[in-house]
Formats: structure tokens, sequence, C-alpha cells
């Protein structure tokens, strides 16, 4: 039998291994999203929305409100670093863009004052009361025929209209701090 040298085992295990360098584990880094002290949270809005804020402005709301509306329906995104850089790239843009609406609003007033009256013929019965009544959707329907882009939720009336052979004036709210008025006439519509 061959006898075997401890010594050739001895120098293999002694001499130090060559170090492997491992690839460090890539650790997900989740965003945080930032909270105030009553548990709101700060979005960068992508539109503008009434009563919240201005295209580009970081306001805080319910965690609930951006996560169900805003951030599915695009409204807003979050303020993180690279959404901050883009929104500094885009300001001047949304400037312009702003300034664009805001003459075309103008102008949109000017040609609404400069309206005669108008005048909406509907069903009423003999004592001048009407079959239903006169309101945002119906003006808003008739200045688009007229090619006048309103909404009827920019026309704002405290009541609708009930009675013919009147004459209301009807502000409406563009936007922007805008507003016009437009005189509205319903008549009777003539029965044949």
């Amino acid at each position: 039998m061959a006898k075997k040298s401890s010594s050739g085992t001895a120098a293999k295990t002694s001499a130090p291994a060559p170090t492997q360098r491992l690839p460090k584990k890539k650790v997900k880094k989740r965003q945080q999203v930032k909270k105030d002290p009553h548990g709101n949270i700060f979005v960068v809005l992508v539109q503008d929305i009434p009563h919240l804020g201005r295209q580009g402005e970081v306001v805080r709301v319910r965690p609930g409100y951006a996560r169900n509306y805003l951030y599915p329906y695009g409204l807003a995104v979050a303020p993180t670093e690279e959404n901050l850089r883009r929104l500094e790239q885009y300001k001047i843009q949304i400037q312009k863009a702003r300034e664009a609406k805001i003459a075309d609003l103008k102008v949109l007033a000017e040609q609404l004052s400069r309206l005669p009256v108008i005048t909406i013929e509907a069903n009423a019965n003999e004592e001048g009361h009407l079959y239903g009544s006169i309101g945002p959707v119906e003006i808003s329907k008739y200045l688009k025929n007229k090619n006048l882009l309103v909404e009827p939720d920019m026309i704002r009336m405290d009541q609708h209209i009930k009675e013919a052979n009147t004459i209301v004036e009807v502000p409406v709210h563009l936007g922007y701090s805008i507003e016009a008025k437009i005189q509205v006439a319903v008549i009777a519509a003539t029965k044949r």
C-alpha cells in the first residue's frame, strides 16, 4: 500500500483561496410617499382641478382621494425627484398653454357679451307656465348650435326658468375668473 503524505493536503488547505466577489444584491427601494402630520400626502397636479389647485402645483390631499381618483384618472402624479425634474421642464410649456387657453376664453367671453338676446322656444300652457323648464343644458345646447363652446357646468343659474315670455340675465363662468352675462328670453312655442 502506498502511503499518503499528509503534508500535501495540508498545503492545499492552508493556502488562502482566491476571494470571490459576489454581485451585490439589488434591493428595490420603495418610493415612500411624503405625508404631513395629519396623514395627508403630497401630489403634483397634472391638470387644473377646481377647488384643489392649478397644473404643476404640489398640493396635499387625502391618500384615498389620490389613490382612488387622482392617480387612476391621470390628474396627479407622486412628487418623486424624476417627476419634479420633469415638472420644471414643462412649466414653461404649461404657462404658454394656460395663457393660450385664457386668451381663447376671453375671446369666447367677448363673443358671448356681443350676442343679442338668446331666444328659446318651449311648450307652455295658456297661462305661460312651461311644461318642464329651461336650464343650463338647454342654454348650452343653443349656444353650441351657434358654434360657441359653452358647457352646461359653466352656466350658473340660481333656478331654472319656468315661465314663458320672460327675459333673464344668466351669468356664465368660463374659468380662470373670466365671466360673461347673457340675456335669455323664453317664449311659448306656437301651436300649429
